[in-house]
This record gives C-alpha cells, sequence and structure tokens, in this order.
C-alpha cells in the first residue's frame, strides 16, 4: 500500500504540462484541483455529481453531462480515463446546446468496460468507437479499474479516435460513407448531429463511476 505521501507526489505528477508540450501549444482543460473551465449542459455552474477525486474529475452521484466553457473547432484532444466495473461513458466533441441532450449534436468517443457492459458486445459501441458507428480493433482496451489513454485529432472534417496510443477509427464528416452510416442509425432522427463546424468537449453522465484525468488540448489553426 501506498503512503499518503506516496500518493500525493503520484497525484502531482499528473495535470502537469512540460515546458516542452507549453511549446508544442498544448493547454490544460483541467488543473487538477478544481473544475474552473467546466460547467453543466445547457446550464449553469457544477454543484454536485461531479467532483475532483485523487486529482481527476470524477462522475460520483446524478449529475448530467458536463462540457467546456469555450468551443474549438480544429484541435488534438488527449485524456485518460478510468471507469468503474460494468461503467459506461464518453466524451463529446464540436457539442451545441441547441438540442435537448448532448449527442443530439456530437459525436461520441465512447469510453466503456467492454468485458461487462452490454455495448462492449458490438466493435461499432466498444471503447473507443465513434458511438454507433465506427467500429474499433478489439483487445486494446484496458480492463475497468485500469486507466486508459485517448486521443481524438480533429481537422476540418477529418477525425481520428487513439486508444492506448493505437489508432482506432478515421472518419470525413459528411462524407458518402459517414452520410449511408448516420442514416442507418439512430442519429439519422437528429438532423443536427456531427453538422457543427465548432463545438463544446463534453463529458457524459452515463449513470456510472467514471474519472478523466490529464486532459490537455492543442487548437490547429489555418
Amino acid at each position: 500500500m501506498l503512503c499518503c505521501s506516496a500518493v500525493a507526489l503520484a497525484e502531482e505528477s499528473h495535470n502537469r504540462l512540460s515546458e516542452e508540450q507549453r511549446e508544442q501549444g498544448w493547454q490544460l482543460l483541467f488543473d487538477g484541483s478544481t473544475l474552473d473551465g467546466w460547467r453543466r449542459y445547457q446550464g449553469g455552474e457544477i454543484e454536485r455529481g461531479w467532483e475532483v477525486v485523487d486529482g481527476a474529475i470524477t462522475r460520483t452521484g446524478r449529475a448530467g453531462d458536463i462540457v467546456t466553457r469555450r468551443t474549438w473547432t480544429d484541435f488534438e484532444l488527449e485524456f485518460e480515463w478510468w471507469v468503474e466495473s460494468g461503467g459506461n461513458s464518453g466524451v463529446f466533441y464540436r457539442a451545441g446546446e441547441s438540442e435537448r441532450y448532448i449527442f443530439m449534436t456530437a459525436p461520441e468517443y465512447q469510453v466503456l468496460d467492454d468485458e461487462r457492459h452490454r455495448d462492449g458486445s458490438k466493435a461499432e459501441t466498444s471503447a473507443g468507437s465513434n458511438y454507433a458507428l465506427h467500429a474499433v480493433e478489439r483487445g486494446i482496451v484496458r480492463p475497468a479499474g485500469n486507466w486508459n489513454s485517448g486521443r481524438i485529432v480533429v481537422r476540418g472534417e477529418a477525425v481520428e479516435h487513439w486508444l492506448n496510443g493505437k489508432p482506432v477509427v478515421a472518419y470525413v464528416l459528411g462524407s458518402g460513407d459517414w452520410s449511408t452510416r448516420v442514416a442507418e442509425s439512430k442519429f439519422a432522427d437528429w438532423p443536427k448531429y456531427g453538422t457543427l463546424a465548432s463545438g463544446h468537449i463534453g463529458l457524459q453522465d452515463h449513470g456510472d463511476r467514471v474519472a478523466y484525468r490529464n486532459i490537455r488540448i492543442r487548437e490547429h489553426t489555418h
């Protein structure tokens, strides 16, 4: 068992940027101790349900989805995620707030315990997938209770998902393939889905305990 000082030292090693990362344009979306820069979807301050626990943004109770206060267009987003046994969550991007639910506009990077959640039985709804549209290679995600690393790259209409250092999804928003997949899915009923040129980053409350840390973003300009 780690002593208190060792735990504190481990926490301090997260949610920091190196000088090289700063020079490369990275910025933190989470400072490791507060929820500054985040708010409730279509709402105000985060009053309950999402807390900072052991240096991670953690869903601890019924809360609803949360989003960054600012919006992003083209970017690289990196983060680490942890989910409880049987747990489900997700990271949304280019999310608008005109609709009742965030998933009616925003694509979702799936966060999941593949082994114990029913969505793990299908590659297109497993961890790292573009939820319900683009499948992932199996066997890359680590089991529930372990930290996984995620990466989302958005440049114009081109999107990539990475899981634990490996590229697992690539697609082009608005392409023929994209339009066909959307038309054959539940997203067909939501005309704004995947159409926004910029939007918020969001973390999903799916009813399970989930944690995020080392959330950093690098904006791309043209």
